[in-house]
């Protein structure tokens, strides 16, 4: 059986930062990776669960809003997936950058913290979401194009 992009990349090399997952067509897949992959410090769930409503919240009304496809949590629970369709790279960094920016200036409930809204509202915090864009934003800072791609391994 064919092994499936993410499997094909030696997470040991894998730091935090944006990269280019993979490429189908008019559609990226960026890995938002927030952790180290198997470095023993994993978000738990309430952290992952309220990133994905302030992210998704906030990069779906960014510049890019029109071509943002899907925003979720790795099951690893090291990173995030960011589907885009016709932006370019530097537009989807500066976007990136300004979503972070904005849960850190954000006052106010979680996005989608009703119970008509979400299927596990009790589990969110606006504080774990800010905290770990936080540590985010200041990996992917100054990140550019030409870090998209995955670190390569040397023999």
């Amino acid at each position: 059986m064919q092994k499936i992009a993410s499997f094909t990349v030696d997470h040991d090399f894998i730091v935090p930062g944006i990269y280019i997952s993979r490429i189908d067509g008019d559609v990226t897949t960026y890995d938002l990776r927030t952790r180290k992959p198997n470095g023993g410090d994993y978000m738990d769930d309430l952290t992952m669960h309220s990133m994905e409503h302030m992210f998704a919240t906030f990069i779906r009304n960014s510049p890019i809003a029109q071509s943002v496809l899907y925003f979720g949590p790795m099951g690893c629970q090291t990173g995030f997936y960011l589907l885009i369709r016709n932006a370019r790279h530097a537009e989807v960094i500066d976007a990136i950058r300004l979503t972070l920016e904005n849960i850190l200036a954000y006052e106010g409930e979680v996005f989608g913290a009703s119970r008509k809204e979400c299927g596990n509202y009790k589990n969110l915090s606006l504080e774990s979401a800010k905290k770990e864009a936080k540590s985010y934003l200041d990996a992917v800072r100054d990140w550019t194009e030409q870090k998209l791609a995955y670190p390569e391994v040397k023999a």
